[in-house]
C-alpha cells in the first residue's frame, strides 16, 4: 500500500510534465481515497475503462488520454459527469499524463512502441522533441516493416510505400502524430510509423519517395500506461492490472 500524494510525486518526478506545453492537465485529474494499493492503468479514461477498473478493486487509474482537454468549458454534463461521477462514488484517483507518457525515454509510449518493432532511438525530431528516429535494424523495406507492425501490433496498418526504397532510417511517434511527417522527412527518415492519417500525408509520401504507415492511434500507445503503471507498482509494492478496452480507430 502506498499514500496516493507519494505516487504523484513519482509520477511527476519521471514524466515531467512541467517540461511540456500539452493540450490538458497531466497528473492527478481526479482525486481519490489517501492510499492505494491496486493500480489499474489504460489508454483512455472511458466509462468502460473506469467500470472495469473499478470491478477489479482498482484504488487508482493511471491512463494517457485523460478527461479534460483544451478548450473544455468546465461543465460536468453528460458523458463527462458519467466518467467523474463514478471515480468519486468509489473514491477512485485518476493520473492523466498525455505528452510526458509519450516522449518518457525508458516507459513512455514512444520507447515501448519502437522496443516491439526492435527499433532504438539515437535521436529526437520534431515539436518539443517528440518524435524518435534511429537506424532501420531489422527492417530493409517498407512492406516488411509493415508486416512487422502488424504481427506485433494485430491489426493491419495502412501503407504508402513512397518509391520503395531501402530503409536505413525510420522514424516513429505514436498516436496523432501525422502533422510530424515532415519533420521525420527533415530528419532524415525513409519510412515514419504513427497512429493516424490524414489527406496531406498521402500526397507527400508519393511526391518525398518517404514511406508512411499509419498503425491506428490506439493501438500505438498500448504500451506507454502499462509500463509506467508496472514501474510504480514494482517501486510502492502495489498490484497492478493493465485492462485494454479495445478501440478500432
Amino acid at each position: 500500500m502506498a499514500r496516493r500524494t507519494d505516487i504523484d510525486r513519482a509520477l511527476a518526478e519521471l514524466l515531467r510534465p512541467e517540461a511540456f506545453r500539452d493540450y490538458g492537465p497531466n497528473g492527478l485529474q481526479v482525486e481519490g481515497r489517501p492510499e492505494v494499493k491496486r493500480l489499474a492503468s489504460g489508454v483512455t479514461a472511458s466509462l468502460a475503462f473506469i467500470d472495469a477498473a473499478i470491478a477489479a478493486g482498482a484504488d487508482a487509474l493511471l491512463v494517457h488520454h485523460g478527461l479534460f482537454w483544451r478548450g473544455h468549458d468546465g461543465r460536468l454534463t453528460g458523458w463527462l459527469r458519467e466518467r467523474v461521477a463514478r471515480l468519486l462514488a468509489n473514491d477512485v484517483s485518476l493520473f492523466a499524463y498525455h505528452l510526458p507518457l509519450d516522449a518518457e525515454p525508458e516507459f513512455g509510449n514512444n520507447a515501448q512502441f519502437g522496443r516491439r518493432l526492435t527499433l532504438t532511438a539515437d535521436s529526437r525530431f520534431g515539436e518539443q522533441d517528440l518524435g524518435f528516429i534511429g537506424a532501420a535494424g531489422p527492417w530493409r523495406s517498407a512492406q516488411a516493416l509493415a508486416e512487422g507492425v502488424a504481427r506485433a501490433l494485430g491489426r493491419t496498418p495502412l501503407v504508402l510505400p513512397g518509391d520503395g526504397r531501402p530503409l536505413a532510417r525510420v522514424a516513429w511517434c505514436t498516436g496523432g502524430a501525422q502533422g510530424y511527417f515532415e519533420a521525420a522527412i527533415a530528419a532524415g527518415a525513409d519510412a515514419f510509423l504513427t497512429g493516424e492519417i490524414s489527406e496531406p500525408q498521402a500526397h507527400l509520401a508519393r511526391e518525398t519517395g518517404v514511406a508512411f504507415i499509419a498503425c491506428g492511434h490506439h493501438a500505438s500507445e498500448r504500451y506507454g500506461a502499462p509500463a509506467v503503471g508496472e514501474h510504480i507498482a514494482a517501486r510502492f509494492g502495489l498490484e497492478h492490472r493493465f485492462i485494454e478496452i479495445d478501440n478500432p480507430a
